[in-house]
């Protein structure tokens, strides 16, 4: 039975800078992941939107160390990710919130946020064009970004690879087991066994499927969200824009332009649509069609090339569970990340790593408690989801 440190169950936005930045550390590691190649779940349907502007502290130092990954990555590894810190913006038009999220900004910069409310003729020249009708301001995070999914994914893994760690595609896992308690640690797929010290689910969207198998009940109950991308012209605005006023079919809108050109647009539709299917809709498309030309009316001409759906693995407070299962048994979880795997994937891994190398996380304990599996699930989901 082939041996290692740590199995990773994932080849996803976790499961690959989890795999490189344990390989990194001479850990001996796998993983594993049902589909052909890495990748191949909700990574490749990711927006690539990358920010710090957050209101939970753990998700705000998290992600300050994602960026600071994605940030270094070409000239730490050669690899052209396409990071853009193009920055987020949300603009207001409602009294309701201007004051929420006046009222975040306090935190956010305790966190070391780099975030300020702009007027109105400000935030018009960060985003030229945008519809002036009732703009009150708005927020803007200059060091926030973007990244291509398909290329960090494909970074993580060579590098991974690089380091040391294997890989296993095509192989479902079927059953966890551990004969007594603090002994070694079998994965068993269809096709062969494989034994470590420490397992970490990090499964995306199969979370809690995996999970039963580790003994766990995890609150993972994924929804799904579609996405859509246009035709590449001239670049001309930099952040990503967040629309956070509700409409009929959907509670949000978000876009942003990307380093070739091309404008990547998602929302979060009303009411949710939960379950695994990936199927695209035929509301969507006109839905943010409406919203995109309202809020931004230069862009009505634009063609769009392909709409995709994904799946959101959320949790009940809308914030990722990572933990250990019990203290010194071996098991971690690194899930329910609510649609945000690929900006909080590298500090989290990092995170994780140090968790389990060290026995404590790089960001402040108190404050990583809030991923804790054992927490209150009850508190309301966060208010920049």
């Amino acid at each position: 039975m082939p041996g290692y440190d740590v199995i990773v169950i994932g080849a996803g936005s976790i499961g690959l800078p989890t795999a490189f930045f344990l390989a990194r550390e001479k850990v001996r590691v796998l993983v594993i992941d049902e589909l052909p190649s890495h990748g191949q779940g909700q990574n490749k349907a990711a927006i690539g939107g990358v920010r710090a502007t957050h209101s939970d502290p753990a998700k705000i130092q998290t992600c300050q160390l994602s960026l600071e990954t994605f940030g270094h990555w070409r000239e730490q590894y050669g690899d052209d990710i396409h990071f853009l810190r193009g920055g987020y913006c949300f603009p207001v038009y409602e009294e309701e919130h201007e004051w929420s999220l006046k009222n975040l900004l306090v935190v956010q910069k305790q966190h070391g946020l780099e975030i300020d409310w702009l007027g109105a003729d400000d935030l018009a020249s960060v985003v030229p064009g945008i519809n002036r009708a009732g703009l009150r301001g708005g927020t803007y995070s200059p060091l926030d970004g973007s990244v291509s999914p398909l290329l960090a994914s494909r970074a993580f893994f060579r590098q991974a690879v690089a380091h040391g760690a294997d890989f296993r595609f095509g192989e479902k896992v079927v059953a966890i087991d551990r004969p007594e308690p603090r002994t070694a640690i079998t994965v068993r797929t269809a096709k062969e066994a494989y034994s470590a010290t420490k397992v970490i689910n990090a499964a995306g969207a199969n979370a809690r499927e995996i999970g039963r198998l580790m003994g766990l009940d995890l609150p993972v109950f994924p929804d799904s969200h579609e996405a859509g991308v246009t035709e590449p012209v001239k670049p001309f605005f930099g952040p990503m824009v967040v629309d956070i006023r509700g409409r009929p079919g959907s509670t949000n809108f978000y876009f942003y332009q990307e380093e070739q050109g091309h404008i990547i647009f998602c929302l979060t539709p009303e009411p949710i649509i939960p379950g695994h299917c990936r199927a695209s809709t035929s509301d969507f498309l006109p839905q943010a069609a409406r919203r995109m030309i309202d809020l931004f009316p230069r862009l009505r001409n634009l063609r769009v090339r392909r709409v995709w759906r994904g799946l959101y693995p959320m949790t009940p407070d809308g914030v990722p569970i990572v933990d250990r299962f019990d203290d010194g048994d071996g098991l971690y979880v690194a899930a329910g990340f609510c649609g945000q795997g690929l900006m909080l994937g590298p500090g989290i891994a990092r995170n994780l790593v140090s968790l389990i190398t060290t026995g404590k996380p790089i960001i402040p304990e108190a404050i990583f408690r809030s991923f804790s599996l054992k927490r209150d699930y009850s508190r309301p989901s966060e208010a920049l989801k």
